[in-house]
């Protein structure tokens, strides 16, 4: 939304361009630097431009063999959906689901669903019941005589405006593990119903609860033995009954949980016997948070996920969501940067306590840190 400025130039934010990946110089193939290692993309703050040039160079890449992508929202003149078009018309193999239920966006997507097909592309439109809300994109590519998986997933859309004002994240990966279970959710969004265990994605509604829980009860069996144990977590939303359950469990065994919920938390931090080793907060600013990032102990062996999904009933039961393993060590890090610096701002987060004051943090630092203008600071 665009609104007027009724006060001169000292109520607007000073202009911040997104800046390149340290990894992806200008005019250089996209392609060839996720072959060497796993690229994370951090929007606003580094450019959406990365992820068009990798679907370009897809479109033209003779080598490439086929591109498959949900669409769940796309900017009214998207490059994405051009980039797909080119594709299909230099003879790649182009499937593509669009979400006809994406609230506020149906019209736009009836429109390029209908372009789309015209275009020769495989359009979806997925199940009766079950929104597709994953950030998903898998492109087949011949090298040595077989084919290579390309795959991103993200927690943001494929959308180049709001990529400009919503805190995401990319992830860009040729890792088997990661590859192979993207090809094959895609197949079962083609319609191949034939049973398959996921072994490192997270997939709604088939295993990402049970895996959550899961990974739940091993910080509490490792906090009651006393072995370290901790859950860190950065969503939207958290708000679905069960795993509210869990995490108060989990407090109460000595588990230490912090919570940066932009949205809704249901969770009431701080309570006695109840949620005493919970902390919350909640960041708003120049940016819409709208990472989710998840940070298990695992006996001091951490899991990093990125992914599409909040803790609500809707993104756990009737959406098809996609939560990622971070392998690679350097972006383990990264995600382990993001989380602290947010977790030290003491200028736009909110505390998040049991009687929902919602009042601004006071830490013990003497400087202030604004999480979200270090990031542009740290890219840069």
């Amino acid at each position: 939304m665009n609104f007027p400025n009724i006060g001169g130039r000292l109520l607007e934010f000073k202009k911040a361009p997104p800046v390149r990946h340290k990894d992806l110089a200008p005019f250089s193939s996209v392609i060839n630097a996720i072959k060497k290692k796993d690229i994370l993309l951090h929007y606003p703050y580094q450019t959406f431009d990365h992820l068009i040039d990798f679907l370009r160079e897809a479109a033209i890449d003779p080598k490439v063999r086929s591109i498959k992508m949900t669409l769940y929202r796309v900017a009214k003149n998207s490059r994405i959906i051009n980039a797909l078009i080119n594709a299909a018309q230099n003879g790649k193999d182009v499937t593509v689901l669009v979400e006809l239920q994406a609230r506020f966006d149906e019209e736009n997507n009836i429109k390029f669903a209908n372009l789309l097909s015209d275009e020769g592309i495989t359009v979806l439109f997925g199940y009766r019941g079950l929104k597709v809300h994953s950030k998903v994109c898998y492109i087949s590519r011949r090298e040595d005589n077989k084919l290579v998986g390309y795959a991103h997933v993200g927690t943001g859309n494929f959308h180049e405006s709001t990529a400009k004002v919503y805190g995401d994240l990319s992830l860009l990966t040729r890792n088997v593990e990661i590859t192979n279970e993207v090809r094959r959710m895609f197949e079962l969004l083609e319609g191949n119903f034939t049973p398959y265990h996921y072994k490192h994605l997270l997939v709604s509604p088939l295993n990402m609860r049970t895996q959550l829980v899961r990974m739940i009860n091993q910080e509490i069996r490792n906090a009651q033995i006393g072995k370290n144990a901790f859950i860190h977590l950065k969503l939207n939303n958290i708000i679905d009954p069960d795993l509210m359950d869990k995490i108060y469990q989990a407090s109460q065994a000595g588990v230490q949980v912090k919570l940066n919920i932009r949205g809704i938390c249901g969770i009431r931090p701080g309570i006695k016997n109840l949620s005493e080793n919970i902390e919350a907060i909640s960041i708003l600013g120049k940016y819409l948070e709208h990472t989710r990032i998840m940070i298990f102990c695992n006996n001091d062996e951490p899991k990093y996920f990125i992914g599409s999904a909040d803790w609500m009933e809707r993104n756990l039961d009737r959406r098809i969501e996609v939560t990622c393993p971070i392998y690679d060590k350097d972006i383990q890090k990264e995600l382990r940067f993001i989380f602290d610096l947010q977790w030290s701002d003491n200028v736009k987060a909110r505390q998040i306590d049991g009687n929902s004051k919602n009042e601004y943090r006071k830490t013990d630092k003497k400087a202030n840190t604004r999480a979200q203008m270090e990031f542009y600071k740290y890219y840069s």
